[in-house]
């Protein structure tokens, strides 16, 4: 792996369009300097012995454990957890990178079963700790502070109390966590290799998906189109994926006695679920002044009777195409993270500098945006699919967000710098208003603001009606999983009760449309992640109001709160700034700032 960049051409280019510049490549030598590096097999040697020692030295034996003892204890997991994720973390980007690659496969699926085997003998930690009186843990939290930091991890341990199984039952759910794993890497390797046929040009996803945003509205429709065809040929198979996950899910939760199929993400975001469904609540009943507004307003724009979905995310009539060249983005998001703090922009520069992004599209790279945070004594990364439209330079400013949200959070160790979903999302929002702030403060004129402005509507919709409407997609599926095998129009059918009651009135939908769940990576990878794009919408527009309101000492308070990662409930989190995420009414301020725009916008009309 080098970090030397090489050019790459956004998804036109071989109709003429302009370079995009030199963009960067990951270089993972700071995890390993190759798969046959012999540090790999020396971490596998380690963890396997490490493993095995950890079960002879402590199972049974918690209970007899004094602070220093159970101190001794969970620093000795943290070492396991960190050596075992740098592993998973180099094995998995390289797959990420190219998910075709039958080399790549084949080595994050050897590394994922030998960690798997070798940590089975782990499984009896957080069984014992469940087993362990409130009172005696409390006691030893008390004697010693250092092992009191870690009580955030133990609470959430126990969160899991009541869904507990018996040792060899949770042991052998371990041990089969690798076959479902499999099913994540068929839908991965099947996506990754699908082509569509746009006018005569072969085409992966990424570069299809942004032909939806072309200014030419034939070319947004047979790219539409051609999405609806080839999914609508590998339906069977993305409908398999998803009956099987959703089906394994459903005999889990029933074994764990969970009540609903949302329960166990709600307890690994350390949120009650009176908040989600308070903030779903909230964004449903928002629907027609948000989205169904919106949408109308565009529809008038356009000049059209109805919009098509082609339509969605359509560059607005006056907005000038343009490409954003690499250098210009990394200058955008920078100035802006800079004009907050610096020191914001100081921990994002050497994500550009030291080979920690890969931008380009290249062929069987994972489709989307994500950071990963590799471990806490490494540093994360960043992979775009990076084609030069406006929109990328937010991903990008999103991206970077919660890449110096995981820096700053990895001071506070393996265990607790993972943040809870519902806060992942805060970095990355805020700095996507960062950057919208600076642009639309540089806009020259009122064609220019309208432009921004309705982009950044449209992102907000995207981010909140669109994965609340996700999330509300993801809760009908399970359900009726529940009821036996769902077919391909049975999952279509579900999709479309949501597509219809988010998007509003303005719209009608082609046939086909109704297949465009089948691409979604986080209702296979992670069910019911989506709500934490709303979640975080809605708590950064609550924090940028706080930061509009008093700006003095707001910086200082939100490096702490990126610095606590997952050492913090939500509530302990937001309480330095006035805000209060269980409070309903907390949800109604944050969609407030979509209708605000939404309200500026219609008065530009006139």
């Amino acid at each position: 792996m080098t970090d030397t960049p090489r050019p790459a051409l956004d998804a036109a280019t071989e109709q003429g369009a302009a370079p995009l510049g030199d963009l960067p490549e990951w270089d993972l030598t700071d995890l390993y300097a190759s798969p046959e590096a012999p540090e790999i097999q020396r971490d596998l040697d380690w963890l396997q012995a490490e493993c095995a020692a950890f079960a002879a030295d402590y199972e049974g034996k918690l209970a007899d454990l004094d602070a220093e003892g159970l101190l001794r204890c969970v620093r000795r997991d943290e070492r396991i957890e960190t050596v075992a994720g740098r592993l998973m973390s180099y094995a998995g980007l390289r797959y990420y990178q190219n998910t075709t690659d039958a080399g790549r496969a084949k080595f994050l699926s050897d590394c994922q079963e030998k960690i798997t085997e070798y940590t089975t003998p782990l499984v009896f930690f957080t069984l014992e700790i469940n087993r362990l009186p409130d009172d005696h843990l409390d006691g030893l939290f008390g004697q010693n502070a250092d092992l009191a930091r870690y009580k955030p991890v133990f609470d959430r341990i126990r969160k899991m109390k009541p869904y507990q199984l018996s040792d060899e039952l949770e042991k052998f759910l371990h041990d089969m966590g690798a076959v479902g794993d499999a099913w994540e890497r068929l839908f991965d390797e099947t996506i990754a290799g699908l082509t569509f046929e746009v006018n005569g040009e072969e085409l992966g996803l990424e570069s299809t998906l942004t032909l939806l945003t072309e200014q030419d509205r034939d070319k947004r429709e047979a790219a539409a189109r051609a999405l609806a065809r080839v999914f609508g040929e590998n339906l069977r198979l993305f409908a398999r994926v998803h009956n099987t996950q959703a089906k394994e899910k459903e005999v889990v939760d029933r074994w764990r006695k969970m009540p609903t199929p949302q329960t166990s993400r709600h307890l690994a975001n350390d949120v009650e679920p009176e908040v989600v469904e308070a903030l779903r609540d909230a964004v449903v009943r928002a629907y027609p002044r948000l989205s169904h507004r919106y949408y109308e307003l565009k529809r008038r724009w356009l000049g059209l009777d109805k919009l098509q979905v082609w339509d969605r995310n359509a560059p607005l009539p006056m907005e000038e195409t343009r490409t954003v060249a690499w250098d210009e983005a990394r200058e955008t998001v920078l100035r802006a993270y800079e004009g907050f703090s610096p020191k914001l922009a100081e921990l994002a520069e050497p994500f550009f500098d030291k080979g920690w992004i890969d931008a380009g599209v290249k062929p069987g790279k994972a489709p989307g945006a994500f950071a990963h945070p590799t471990v806490t004594d490494a540093h994360p990364y960043v992979l775009l699919n990076y084609l030069g439209k406006p929109r990328d330079v937010m991903t990008l400013a999103h991206e970077l967000g919660h890449g110096v949200h995981q820096r700053l959070a990895a001071g506070q160790g393996e265990m607790l710098s993972r943040t809870p979903l519902t806060l992942a999302e805060t970095a990355s929002v805020f700095g996507e208003m960062l950057t919208f702030r600076r642009m639309l403060a540089n806009a020259t004129d009122d064609n220019e603001r309208r432009v921004l402005l309705a982009g950044k509507v449209e992102d907000m919709i995207n981010t909140v009606v669109r994965q609340i409407a996700f999330y509300d997609f993801e809760c009908k599926l399970h359900e009726a999983r529940r009821g036996g095998e769902l077919t391909p129009d049975d999952i279509n059918a579900l999709w479309m009760s949501v597509q219809a009651e988010s998007l509003g009135p303005a719209f009608e939908f082609m046939e086909g449309y109704e297949t465009f769940w089948a691409y979604i990576p986080h209702f296979v990878h992670a069910p019911f992640y989506v709500y934490a794009y709303a979640f975080g919408d809605g708590l950064v527009n609550a924090l940028y109001a706080a930061y509009e309101e008093a700006p003095e000492g707001f910086q200082d308070r939100y490096f702490d709160m990126l610095r606590a990662g997952g050492s913090k409930h939500h509530t302990e989190l937001l309480a330095p700034f006035g805000l209060d995420a269980s409070d309903p009414a907390f949800w109604d301020k944050g969609l407030s700032m979509i209708e605000g725009f939404i309200e500026e916008l219609e008065a530009m009309e006139g």
